[in-house]
This record gives structure tokens, C-alpha cells and sequence, in this order.
């Protein structure tokens, strides 16, 4: 771990510099895309509504520029944000991750629009996204999006979504709806044959 610094943010963008990152870039992004991500990361945490864990989570994701509605080389990386949201009765509260996705479908955003996400909590530790929320993130991204997990300094771990959710299931592997509906159709029809 680095030396701790007392603003997150500046320990965030401290890490750009980490041994095997060049050119600006850390995991495929550039220096600016990394800032902003972490740095709206680490802010989504505010937002939190946790009343009864006090567990805040910020998450924010970083869309293509392609998949801006107003893309342009000057313009500063599209971001959507969430944190997590409670409730009394426990199950129905929803993560940030799943907050920041949900906005990012209603804004129209689908699988290939997304370029990194990063997820960031009050702990020292690294959080990755929980299981729920890394099934709904398969729904909608690549497995080799990078998730930038930031702990309480600023400091992160990446790793892919591949990486988090090893033999994943998504949309890609789901046959076609006529092939199964033509599987279901002629294994009732064989039934009636041998009744």
C-alpha cells in the first residue's frame, strides 16, 4: 500500500503513476477518464442512503465516447454515478452498482456503451461488488470491463468483470427464443407419441 494520503481523491490520482501503468493510461483508460472515475466514485459515496448498516457505496461508470449523445474529442468523460439505497425492510435496499446501471439503461445505454466502472466504500479493504450486483453488471458489459474497486484512501484494485464472475451466465450463451420454444414444442409433441 502507498503512504496514506488525507485527500482521496489526490490518492486516487497518486496511484496513475503505479509500477506497469505507462503513457497515461492505467487499465485502458487515460489519466483524465481515471480521475474522473475515481473521483466521482469516491464522491457517489455521499449520496448514500444507509440508515441502518451506515455501509456507504459510491459506484460510477465510465461510458465510451462513442456512446455519449454529444461525443466530442474536447469534451470530458461521461460518467453516471449511483450509491447504495436502504430500506427498513432489508432485502428490498439496492446496491450502487445496480443504482448506476438502472440509470444507465433508462438513459438508453446498453452492452458495448460501457468502458470501466469503479466502485468505492469507508473501508480500508478493497470491495468488489457483491454477487447480485455482478450478474446484473454481466447483463450489460463485456467480461473484460475493468472494475476499479477504490477502498476508503482512494487507493483500488482492478480486476475484470471475467475475472469476478468466473463461468458467467449472460444473454450471449441464452439460445435464441424460436430454438427454444422449437425444443419445447417437439419434446411435448414426443411425449404425446409415446403416451
Amino acid at each position: 500500500m502507498s503512504t496514506a494520503i488525507s485527500d482521496p481523491i489526490a490518492a486516487a490520482v497518486a496511484t496513475v503513476a503505479a509500477p506497469g501503468e505507462s503513457n497515461g493510461i492505467v487499465h485502458g483508460l487515460s489519466t483524465a477518464e481515471f480521475e474522473i472515475l475515481s473521483a466521482k466514485c469516491l464522491d457517489a459515496r455521499k449520496a448514500a442512503y444507509c440508515p441502518y448498516s451506515l455501509f456507504r457505496v459510491g459506484a460510477s461508470i465510465l461510458l465510451h465516447p462513442s456512446s455519449s449523445t454529444n461525443p466530442s474529442p474536447s469534451s470530458s468523460p461521461k460518467i453516471i454515478t449511483g450509491a447504495n439505497v436502504e430500506n427498513a425492510s432489508y432485502p428490498v435496499g439496492t446496491c450502487a452498482e445496480r443504482v448506476a446501471m438502472g440509470t444507465a439503461v433508462m438513459q438508453g445505454h446498453r452492452i458495448g456503451s460501457f468502458k470501466a466502472i469503479g466502485v468505492a466504500t469507508d473501508m480500508e479493504a478493497f470491495c468488489s461488488p457483491c454477487g447480485m450486483c455482478r450478474q446484473f453488471l454481466r447483463e450489460f458489459c463485456e467480461l473484460e470491463i475493468p472494475i476499479f474497486m477504490f477502498n476508503k484512501r482512494g487507493e483500488y484494485k482492478v480486476m475484470t468483470l471475467g475475472e469476478l464472475l468466473p463461468m458467467s451466465f449472460g444473454p450471449d450463451v441464452l439460445p435464441p427464443r424460436e430454438v427454444l420454444k422449437r425444443e419445447r414444442d417437439e419434446e411435448e409433441e414426443g411425449k404425446g407419441k409415446i403416451a
